[in-house]
């Protein structure tokens, strides 16, 4: 019966100690990387109910791009991520209808925008899923963002609780991961030139 040798086994010890330090290394790079990206760039969020429907259904899996609007303002037809103003522990999910200093009026489910230069417009929504019948009248200040659902009927939105702030906007939905069949970039993104 052949012995192995003891040189062999001391050699065995440091291969395992540079292996357990590469994995330390690596486990040290990777947070480094993830945390921060996770903090300020990206960040994973999952759908919870029917009020973007049909744009985005319950359980889906979104990417937010929490970096672009370090550098712009969000834009109307963009699908935003907030804090809701009630509750900013509760983020919710909606696309902006009015921008800062615009006036959004709302008839039998059309929706007018009366811009800061005085011109009005009617949106064209052809993604929502079915109008609201409600009339009002809302003038934003320089701060603040009118938000809808495309569910009209189901959505608790900017017509309920008021317009938000552009503090409390997360960041606007960059990619649909899952699922895989609907997966996408900028989904839901509909540009509205009122110019």
């Amino acid at each position: 019966m052949e012995e192995t040798p003891i040189v062999e086994r001391a050699e065995e010890s440091p291969k395992k100690k540079e292996s357990i330090w590469d994995l330390v290394r690596f486990t040290i790079l990777t947070l480094a990387i993830v945390i921060p990206l996770r903090t300020y760039v990206a960040q994973p969020f999952i759908v919870s109910g029917d009020s973007m429907y049909p744009t985005f259904e319950d359980g889906q899996y979104l990417i937010i791009d929490e970096f672009s609007y370090h550098f712009r303002t969000p834009e109307r037809g963009e699908v935003v991520i907030f804090r809701y103003p009630k509750d900013p522990s509760k983020y919710f999910i909606k696309r902006v209808i009015g921008l800062p200093g615009e006036t959004v009026s709302i008839s039998r489910g059309t929706v007018a925008i009366t811009t800061k230069d005085g011109e009005t417009v009617n949106l064209d929504e052809p993604y929502i899923n079915a109008e609201g019948y409600e009339t009002q009248t809302t003038t934003l200040k320089d701060d603040q963002y009118f938000v809808m659902g495309d569910n009209r009927p189901l959505s608790l939105d900017s017509r309920s609780w008021g317009p938000v702030e552009e503090e409390k906007i997360k960041g606007r939905v960059l990619m649909r991961l899952l699922p895989v069949t609907k997966a996408n970039i900028l989904p839901g993104f509909y540009s509205q030139e009122t110019k």
